[in-house]
């Protein structure tokens, strides 16, 4: 689906936008905390060096603010970023919809406009759609069989690693601490801005699996979708990485016991799984295939088939 060119710029201006409103956030985040290694300690979820609500941040928005510029510029550079810029809008939404009843004003207001600007951009990319050219119009490439398979496998395996992990906390926590993970609460310590993590584990079971079916079925949209999710997945796989290297929980890869190794695998697959699937899914499609020839109409309806016409009769025939 290809998007009129005020859309495409409209859309880049919207990601812009929830760009700076991270960027502001971060820098502010920083400015408190005083050391950029602090505050990305912060985002693994290391909280224990600072202050109960001293940062706001966590990893979803430098995220975010990575996703939203590299939106902008596709929408700039290509007119069929359609996709992308549903899929930045619509995991925005997902991401910010907790922040609509989560303490603080900051966090309030916060929602309200990047839920709005998420909101742009998804009415952006269905409003400027461009009306089809015909057959000849140049349609976003497929991806190739090979790369979007293993990328499908690799996104499916993390979709069952969160649900897996998901259905282990909830048995393993009592009833308020597993609604609090999905819903907020006291119980749980975020910073102001985080999602609960049993709703961004949702969020990613659903961009996971949207991203892997796509994949299974080469949809042209496959690359916005699954590049997002790539990126998803490798930066909580990250966050998980370094808290286990933090901790020490390597040394216990062999003899720890069945919750920590399952810990350490699945930062290590987090991390490989989702740097695969960006590299597996940033190749070039398959080439679209060449415009066949225009057909040629004569007296046997086609040269190819049936050589040359015959030659007219000599002396042509009356009235010929």
């Amino acid at each position: 689906m290809t998007v009129t060119r005020p859309a495409r710029l409209t859309g880049a201006a919207l990601c812009a936008a929830l760009a700076l409103m991270a960027a502001v956030w971060i820098l502010k985040d920083l400015a408190v905390v005083g050391s950029p290694a602090d505050l990305a300690l912060a985002w693994t979820g290391d909280h224990l060096f600072l202050v109960r609500g001293r940062t706001a941040t966590s990893f979803v928005d430098p995220l975010l603010l990575a996703v939203s510029a590299a939106t902008a510029v596709a929408a700039l550079r290509s007119r069929h970023a359609a996709s992308a810029l549903v899929a930045t809008g619509a995991v925005t939404l997902a991401v910010r919809l907790p922040g609509l009843w989560a303490p603080g004003s900051g966090a309030l207001v916060t929602a309200l406009l990047e839920l709005a600007l998420a909101t742009g951009l998804v009415v952006t990319a269905a409003a400027g759609r461009r009306r089809s050219d015909g057959p000849h119009e140049q349609l976003p490439t497929r991806p190739r069989t090979g790369p979007a398979v293993a990328a499908g496998v690799l996104l499916a395996f993390g979709v069952l690693a969160f649900v897996l992990w998901e259905a282990y906390w909830a048995v393993e926590l009592p009833l308020e601490i597993t609604v609090d993970r999905f819903l907020g609460g006291r119980s749980i310590l975020t910073p102001a801005l985080a999602p609960p993590p049993g709703w961004l584990s949702v969020t990613l079971i659903g961009l996971y699996g949207t991203a892997a079916v796509s994949a299974f079925a080469r949809a042209r949209h496959t690359r916005s979708f699954g590049l997002l999710a790539g990126a998803c997945l490798a930066a909580d796989g990250l966050t998980e990485f370094v808290r286990v290297v933090r901790f020490g929980l390597l040394t216990y890869v062999v003899d720890g016991s069945t919750v920590e190794q399952a810990q350490v695998l699945s930062a290590v697959f987090g991390l490989a799984g989702g740097l695969a699937v960006l590299v597996l899914l940033a190749g070039r499609g398959v080439p679209p295939p060449a415009p066949a020839a225009p057909a040629r109409y004569g007296p046997y309806n086609s040269y190819s088939s049936y050589g040359p016409p015959p030659a007219p009769p000599y002396p042509p025939p009356p009235g010929w």
